[in-house]
C-alpha cells in the first residue's frame, strides 16, 4: 500500500478543520497547544505511519497549506 509525508504552511493555516475531518486514516488533529502568528491552531499528524498518500487533506484544503509526497512502498 502507498505511503505519504504530510507537510503544512503554518504561516498561512486558519485552523479550519476540513483537513481533520476529511482524512480517509483519521490522523490529523487539532493541536491546541500550538498557534501560527494569525492564533490560529495547528494541525498535527498523530500518526504518521499510518498515512496512505491519498492526498485528501491537500485537496480539501482552501488555503492550499498542505503537501502530501508519496513515498515507495519499497523505500
Amino acid at each position: 500500500m502507498a505511503k505519504g509525508k504530510i507537510s503544512f504552511d503554518y504561516d498561512y493555516c486558519k485552523g479550519c478543520r476540513l483537513c481533520v475531518e476529511f482524512c480517509p486514516p483519521k490522523i490529523l488533529a487539532m493541536d491546541t497547544s500550538k498557534m501560527n502568528e494569525k492564533g490560529y491552531n495547528l494541525v498535527k499528524v498523530v500518526e504518521p505511519e499510518k498515512c496512505i498518500g491519498c492526498a485528501f487533506c491537500a485537496i480539501m484544503c482552501p488555503d492550499s497549506v498542505i503537501t502530501v509526497e508519496r513515498i515507495s512502498a519499497h523505500g
